[in-house]
């Protein structure tokens, strides 16, 4: 039989494959977090017609004569080029913006991913589109502890913030120098004790004839003295275990802007609201103003991503040549940020796409052309006995 009639059988079959994966490319145009595939041809073996030979002194050498015998898939290779980012609005919508991947766990197995579509289910779970529960690190009092395993990510719904007492308070702003003296100016805060109760911390400040007297009706006094308005004594007051900083206090003239700026307690708070940043930590805000890390999404990196076996639902598992994860948290040591509100789209180029339908079905009827040919002469063969 005609060398040809197999060399086009092959060039038939694997040109099939081509249109196979271009059409598999062309029906994931819009599947978030696809990526693309293309197929690499090579030629198959080819049959030593004559060997070659040695130049001699009367004759030159001659090279060797050999026939292929058709061609094969290389191989199909993942092109793993960011696609472009569609924003949803919906905060558990997230995207990859560089390399690496989700884990999620199906079952005992755990799989790696670029589909951000995710949300809480029932059990405040965060999980795929399919089920898959996406992996990472759940924070202890606002802290993931170095070294920790990746695990299910829970949203602690109805998580309470401990209240802290107040220990600390700080004045700022100025006192009027044109006060008579004797005139008094009166500034409160809120504070607060271990079981987060609240009551008033209040300060009045007595215009002296050196300075500013200050106390908290409690007993608790201290002298403020200035010099060209600047603070030159006093400073600190301890009232009920609160320990009040007034360095910051001046003196000039015509200006009251004196006034609490800040203390370090809080009550109780429970969970409102979450938010996730971009290297992947949920963080939740509670009812007393309050933000406390949650958890962290874990992603990972491959030496060689395209040797990773596709699994179906945008999903990936590791293989002998991809090489083991690394996990790492997002924007560190190389790995891509995570960009919440927006999934990552299909990075198929649907104008390459159609070219390599036509060049495809351009190829398959030239293969097709050799068969029909090589038929021909056989029919012209068998004709030789008539």
């Amino acid at each position: 039989m005609l060398r040809s009639l197999y060399s086009g059988i092959s060039g038939l079959r694997s040109h099939q494959t081509m249109l196979d994966v271009t059409g598999n490319n062309i029906a994931n145009v819009n599947t978030v977090g696809f990526k693309a595939s293309a197929v690499q041809f090579q030629d198959s073996l080819s049959q030593l017609v004559r060997n070659s030979t040695l130049p001699q002194r009367n004759a030159g050498g001659s090279n060797p004569a050999q026939v292929g015998l058709g061609v094969q898939v290389a191989g199909i290779s993942t092109n793993f080029a960011q696609g472009a980012a569609q924003s949803t609005g919906v905060p558990t919508d997230l995207m990859i913006a560089g390399d690496g991947f989700f884990m999620v766990r199906s079952g005992a197995e755990t799989r790696y991913t670029r589909n951000g579509g995710s949300s809480f289910d029932a059990n405040a779970r965060l999980v795929t589109a399919d089920g898959a529960l996406v992996q990472g690190w759940t924070a202890r009092d606002g802290v993931i502890q170095p070294g920790q395993g990746v695990g299910d990510i829970t949203l602690p719904v109805g998580a309470t913030l401990p209240a802290t007492a107040t220990t600390a308070a700080n004045v700022t702003g100025n006192l009027p120098a044109e006060t008579a003296v004797g005139d008094q100016l009166v500034r409160d805060v809120r504070v607060y004790d271990a079981q987060g109760g609240s009551s008033m911390l209040r300060l009045t400040f007595t215009r002296s004839a050196t300075g500013w007297d200050v106390a908290d009706g409690a007993g608790a006094t201290t002298a403020l003295a200035f010099t060209d308005g600047r603070l030159t004594g006093g400073g600190t007051l301890t009232s009920g275990g609160i320990t009040v900083d007034l360095t910051a206090v001046t003196g000039y003239a015509d200006v009251d802007t004196v006034a609490f700026d800040q203390q370090n307690g809080e009550p109780a708070g429970t969970l409102d609201s979450y938010a996730l940043s971009d290297d992947g930590s949920l963080i939740g805000t509670f009812s007393n103003g309050k933000t406390q890390v949650l958890a962290r999404i874990a992603l990972a990196m491959f030496v060689n991503p395209g040797g990773l076996e596709k699994t179906g639902s945008s999903q990936y598992r590791p293989t002998v040549n991809s090489g083991q994860p690394t996990i790492g948290t997002a924007g560190a040591d190389g790995v891509g940020s995570i960009v919440s509100g927006a999934l990552e789209m299909s990075n198929v180029d649907l104008s390459q796409e159609f070219t390599n339908l036509i060049v495809a079905q351009r190829g398959f009827q030239a293969n097709a052309r050799i068969i029909t040919t090589s038929d021909e002469v056989l029919q012209e063969l068998t004709n030789l006995k008539r």
